[in-house]
């Protein structure tokens, strides 16, 4: 509540002094001139065989698409209103499998009599299931308001954003205070944001029965009639998970602040710096993601011929039972430091370039180097091609399938957390209407931006990006 409270009077004091100088009259440009709208979509694809869902091993095919709706609107001369609402609709063959089971039906008759049969429940990580968690939908809004003082030498904004999916929401808001100096040479500014959020457990199909029916579970719901398999393939009946009990906290609360600063070196060259200072709380790992000791007993549902070659993508009938799920410590702080390098060549070539050092208490470093290079072809397209390389260092509490142990406190097998590199690379195009002649429900088009991206990662994980964006101006 404290720095909710300083965040309030500092944007309260910042307001009225810009009021104060606002009712000098003096002659100044708006800052917007017109409402403008951004549409932007996107498609991604990726593939992968190390789902954090199945304890780091797995199918990780996941597509998504998403759209954002972005208006800008002048509320005068000083002000402007930005609305950002946003839909992300994917499908996952990992997420899929938080409930991987699966019955398969056949329907046989003679004589006009018909019978239903069905056999007994299956699974594997190598494919997706039919569960309702292979698909959900994310919907998000974010609000901003900021002004500008008169000389427009010094910026204030107030942000608000909520979104929601099937088991996860949140809502943040923060502000931000600008000030450029030596004839807008020289640009410092500080934001801070605040995230309030809160998880609806989802957690594994045969943990949540263990938590809803206790030591009798085997015996009720799912597991009724249910056959389960040691790992010799012999029918057992003594998988217990032990290890697991349900969340005590859902909420995960996240405070960030951000310093920058910018400076325009020569009439080719511009520098800017920056920093955050990031802490999370609350439940930081996610309820579905499975986990498997080394030091326990294994038991399966479904076909027992696939159980000896379980961790190969030629299983195709059998899921191994969960021994517990991810658990995480409830803080993390996070510190990136990053500078970007922009030079001007000459009137067609640009070099944009972007370095980035991470470092957090749960042991990952990482480095992000980035560079873009637009060349202008005429006054109407521009193409740049890009190169991102990331490597990073694997958190203290990461181990890969089956290699934890159940002495451990914290432990994970989600492969975002472990070490590797990836390298990014693609190529962008934007086609720019000087004059807006090109107009669509009385708006006129301002540029059309395109991207491809193509991601490889050390680990196996491959995606494809492909984003559209347009610019209208009413």
């Amino acid at each position: 509540m404290k720095k909710t409270s300083l965040i309030i009077a500092l944007l309260a004091i910042t307001f009225s002094y810009s009021q104060a100088k606002d009712s000098i009259p003096v002659f100044k440009k708006a800052v917007q001139e017109n409402t403008e709208a951004d549409v932007l979509l996107s498609y991604y694809k990726q593939d992968g065989v190390h789902s954090a869902v199945s304890g780091g091993m797995g199918n990780e095919h996941l597509t998504d698409f998403a759209s954002n709706i972005i208006v800008s609107i002048p509320m005068n001369d000083d002000d402007v209103l930005t609305i950002d609402t946003g839909l992300s609709a994917y499908t996952s063959a990992s997420s899929s499998n938080i409930n991987p089971f699966m019955s398969n039906s056949s329907t046989s008759g003679a004589s006009g009599h018909t019978t239903t049969t069905s056999s007994p429940p299956w699974g594997t990580p190598w494919q997706a299931s039919s569960g309702a968690s292979k698909s959900d939908v994310y919907y998000s809004t974010n609000g901003r308001y900021s002004h500008s003082s008169d000389d427009r030498n010094f910026i204030w904004n107030a942000d608000l954003s909520a979104s929601n999916e099937y088991d996860y929401t949140s809502f943040g808001f923060g502000g931000g205070l600008t000030k450029l100096f030596n004839k807008k040479n020289t640009e410092v500014s500080v934001k801070t944001n605040i995230y309030l959020d809160k998880w609806r457990p989802i957690y594994p199909t045969e943990l949540h029965q263990y938590a809803t029916y206790g030591n009798s579970f085997l015996n009720n719901g799912f597991f009724t009639g249910v056959t389960l398999y040691d790992q010799n393939g012999n029918v057992s009946t003594a998988y217990k998970p032990k290890k697991f009990t349900p969340l005590e906290e859902s909420r995960r609360n996240s405070y960030s602040v951000s310093f920058s600063f910018s400076q325009i070196i020569t009439k080719r060259f511009q520098m800017s710096l920056f920093f955050d200072l990031l802490r999370q709380e609350g439940l930081l790992s996610t309820p579905y993601h499975r986990i498997y000791f080394a030091d326990m007993a294994n038991y399966y549902i479904g076909q027992k011929q696939y159980i000896n070659s379980y961790e190969s993508a030629s299983n195709s009938g059998v899921y191994r039972l969960a021994d517990d799920i991810e658990r995480l410590p409830n803080s993390r702080y996070k510190l990136p430091i990053g500078i970007r390098l922009n030079y001007y060549v000459n009137d067609k070539i640009k070099i944009r370039s972007y370095y980035r050092y991470y470092t957090d208490n749960w042991g990952i470093t990482a480095h992000t180097a980035n560079i873009e290079v637009p060349y202008k072809i005429n006054d109407h397209f521009t193409v740049y091609p890009m190169y991102r390389y990331y490597v990073q260092t694997a958190s203290m509490y990461f181990a890969p399938f089956e290699q934890h142990y159940s002495t451990e406190t914290f432990y994970t097998s989600d492969y975002d957390l472990s070490g590797f590199q990836s390298k990014q690379y693609g190529l962008g195009a934007t086609y720019t209407d000087l004059f807006t002649e090109f107009q669509l429900f009385g708006m006129g088009l301002k540029n059309i931006d395109f991207r491809y991206n193509r991601y490889l990662r050390s680990d196996g994980l491959k995606a494809n990006i492909v984003t559209f964006g347009f610019k209208f101006i009413l």
